[in-house]
């Protein structure tokens, strides 16, 4: 296939409907063939199934029917009855049949046709009936080759869709509205704002549906500037004629999502009629700039107007307040739909259920789960997602387990969801399993599962994996070489970061800001300072990308990790934005591993500017005063936290152990093995003192004697992880460690002595990067 039919990037799918319900264009087609008699008029698939195999028996001689229907009406019947029964390979074997017959086939019999193979997602029968429109000389048709278009967007094949526009001798409204809806749904605003401009210098004067299409283009790009034009167009037209309410609440919600609430309510109020939609799409709109009174009011008047909510209106507020994270509107909505005897549908509980789920009220959300009756796969993968967004690694694989004993098949959906999750928690054991459900269940290994596996191997420290995912496949898009770029930059690999960030240029693939982070992080990590500098100025002069905060937090973290800390300094203060808490978070950070109390209390003082009750800047604050041995001052930072309740995150650390996630956090005595874990401790820093490990107190912050600060160290949440995973594995098993707070200096020096007297490999991530202890030394290379 050439350049021109190249497939882009599919389109994003969503677990849930989406909160925009589009319109789809309506094409100027002939006047429909005469209905068909009774005994042709198949409204079920049995019936159709029925006629198909008498008209076959018959050879289209149906004494009945003859004199009413021709061969092409009685094939075009029932090629339509099998897609709306949802039967698209009956549809396709009647045309195959058809063909085969002899019997002439027209242009009404392709566009069902064509419809059948956008039902199964097939390119190849689309092609083939391409092939046959050429041959038949039915190119010429201008309904037919919108058909065609659509087909091809509908099978992710824009490239072929933008061939046939540009080849059609003819164009109506209807090709324009298409192409324009096509290169909005595949996110190509440019493309989709041009053909907008080039319709209209032809002359074609835009239809409803174009309008539709046009400002819901507007909206998802969030151009209003493209936007007030068509409202200006409709307002001139409205002499004429005025615009159609389906029209104007496309209007409105173009201005609620480019983030003018207040001209969508003007719109709005000005309307002499208004449909459902239109009501549903203000409220919408109040949902999503969190006017939790005004959507309340909106409704009550709704229903003033003997305007009543469908499923469908009910469906799209509970998904923005899902969106938005408005759970008492979403609780309320869900009593009406509740007291006003609504029937909670598949889709609408579906809808509930990823609702309370995004507003974190899993209690809800399984309450609601348990009690439907009827559940698909999509409720399944919204109530699994939810567990996976909260981290809830146990409860989201008990229910995979529910869902596999039913006999359902899970979708990509699922297994990304699952896949995040052990991502998040380090859990390689289930990230294999995970891996090979995929195969045994026979799901299509498409690109966003396949970089969510090479992500979960990544973060799981299992490099190896990571990369044999990534070789296999074949259609890699950019967010798969940053997956794998990032997986390498975590895991401390700097060298090799660069070597693939050289090798995707070499397979024409665009860096991207996502790109630069990594990268940048991988010489942070790897001490490549000059590298990393060289790589930062070539982002805007030879890729013609602008540096976000983000970079310059990689280029503050990379200097300071150096101990370059006044050039870090330098680079914050020549930014051409504020900084904000990544670039003064990450001096601080330096400034302590690097001992610069003056410095870092410059750092502290603009972190607390901006966010005054996060615990972190105030340990740190507290941190550094105590490195400079100010007590009093320690002690004022840790009053005003008390005064205002900021409580200090505890040091979380978690080991998988046969499948199961066990977390600990300093000094615990809630794990069932309690005692055998302290009796591994003990153990532990019996061994690591004959081996001549000193312990390291000057990580210890507290106005204590050494004694009490060395046993503080010594029940540090991963030394408790530890002595967990060598009490429940084999020997010369790998232990892997996830800790969500930097790995102190000491139990970073324990850690490489314990994996030498042990003969364990010790894999710890911590909040930075991966630490991988085997035979007393780390891959850090003690550069962390």
């Amino acid at each position: 296939m050439d350049a021109a039919m190249a497939t882009p990037a599919k389109r994003p799918v969503s677990p849930l409907l989406s909160s925009r319900f589009k319109t789809l264009p309506v094409s100027s087609r002939k006047p429909p063939p005469p209905p068909p008699p009774k005994e042709l008029a198949a409204t079920t698939l049995q019936q159709t199934k029925q006629l198909h195999a008498h008209i076959i028996r018959t050879q289209y001689q149906t004494a009945a029917a003859a004199p009413l229907l021709s061969p092409q009406a009685q094939i075009n019947h029932l090629i339509t009855s099998y897609i709306k029964n949802s039967s698209p390979f009956s549809a396709l074997k009647l045309y195959a049949h058809t063909r085969k017959t002899g019997a002439r086939l027209d242009n009404f019999t392709v566009p069902s046709v064509l419809k059948a193979c956008a039902q199964l997602s097939s390119i190849r029968h689309g092609m083939e009936v391409h092939g046959f429109v050429v041959k038949a000389g039915l190119d010429w048709d201008v309904f037919v080759s919108n058909s065609l278009m659509q087909m091809y967007s509908d099978c992710d094949a824009l490239g072929c869709a933008v061939k046939l526009f540009d080849e059609m001798p003819e164009r109506d409204v209807v090709s324009w509205s298409t192409m324009i809806r096509n290169y909005s749904w595949c996110k190509l605003f440019g493309k989709a704002m041009d053909l907008v401009r080039d319709m209209l210098l032809s002359g074609i004067r835009p239809s409803d549906v174009t309008i539709i299409n046009m400002l819901n283009l507007f909206a998802d790009a969030g151009d209003i500037k493209k936007g007030r034009p068509v409202h200006t167009y409709l307002i001139k037209n409205s002499v004429k004629e005025s615009p159609s309410v389906n029209a104007t609440t496309a209007l409105i919600d173009m201005y609620v999502k480019c983030g003018s609430l207040s001209v969508a309510r003007r719109v709005f109020d000005r309307m002499n009629e208004k449909s459902t939609a239109s009501w549903a799409a203000m409220v919408a709109g109040c949902v999503r700039f969190k006017d939790l009174s005004a959507a309340m009011e909106l409704f009550a008047k709704m229903r003033d107007n003997n305007v009543f909510p469908n499923e469908i209106t009910m469906l799209s507020l509970v998904i923005e307040c899902g969106s938005t994270g408005m759970l008492q509107l979403g609780k309320w909505l869900h009593s009406y739909i509740l007291r006003y005897g609504f029937k909670i549908s598949v889709v609408l509980g579906t809808a509930l259920v990823d609702m309370y789920c995004k507003c974190r009220d899993l209690r809800s959300a399984r309450a609601l789960f348990d009690c439907m009756d009827e559940k698909d796969i999509m409720v399944w993968s919204a109530m699994i997602a939810g567990y996976s967004h909260t981290n809830c690694i146990n409860q989201a694989f008990d229910l995979f387990s529910q869902m596999k004993s039913l006999n359902l098949k899970p979708n990509e959906i699922t297994m990304v969801n699952l896949l995040s999750l052990c991502s998040e928690a380090g859990a390689l054991d289930r990230g294999r399993w995970i891996h090979s459900c995929i195969d045994k269940q026979g799901i299509e290994m498409n690109v966003v599962l396949a970089t969510s596996l090479v992500d979960m191997f990544a973060k799981c420290g299992d490099v190896n994996a990571a990369y044999a995912v990534f070789n296999q496949t074949t259609d890699k898009d950019v967010c798969m070489w940053n997956a794998m770029i990032n997986g390498l930059a975590m895991n401390g690999y700097g060298n090799e970061t660069i070597s693939l960030f050289l090798e995707m240029k070499k397979h024409d693939v665009k860096p991207n800001d996502v790109t630069f982070i990594g990268v940048l992080r991988a010489c942070s990590h790897s001490g490549l300072v000059e590298e990393g500098k060289q790589f930062f100025n070539r982002m805007e002069h030879a890729y013609g990308l602008i540096p976000k905060v983000e970079h310059y937090g990689c280029m503050v973290d990379l200097l300071g990790r150096a101990g370059n800390l006044d050039e870090a300094h330098e680079l914050i203060c020549r930014m051409p934005t504020e900084p904000n808490t990544i670039i003064w978070g990450a001096l601080l950070a330096a400034c302590k591993v690097h001992k610069n109390p003056k410095l870092g209390e410059v750092a502290a003082k603009e972190l607390l500017k901006l966010e005054p009750l996060n615990s972190g800047y105030n340990i740190l604050l507290s941190n550094i005063y105590a490195i400079d041995r100010r007590w009093n001052d320690v002690a004022q930072v840790r009053k005003n936290m008390k005064d205002t309740g900021i409580k200090k995150v505890p040091g979380i650390s978690s080991i998988e152990v046969n499948g199961v996630v066990h977390e600990f956090v300093m000094d615990d005595a809630s794990h069932p093995l309690h005692d055998q874990i302290q009796a591994m401790v003990a153990e532990m820093l019996e061994k690591l003192k004959r081996a001549g490990h000193v312990v390291d107190t000057s990580g210890v912050f507290l106005n204590i004697d050494d004694e009490e600060k060395e046993t503080v160290l010594n029940y540090h949440s991963e030394k408790l992880a530890m002595a967990f995973g060598l009490i429940s594995t084999p020997p010369n098993t790998p232990l892997r460690i996830v800790k969500n707070l930097r790995v102190c200096d000491d139990c970073h020096a324990a850690s490489k002595l314990l994996s030498q007297i042990y003969g364990r490999v010790i894999v710890v991530r911590d909040r930075n990067r991966f630490h991988r202890f085997s035979d007393g030394s780390c891959s850090c290379k003690d550069y962390w």
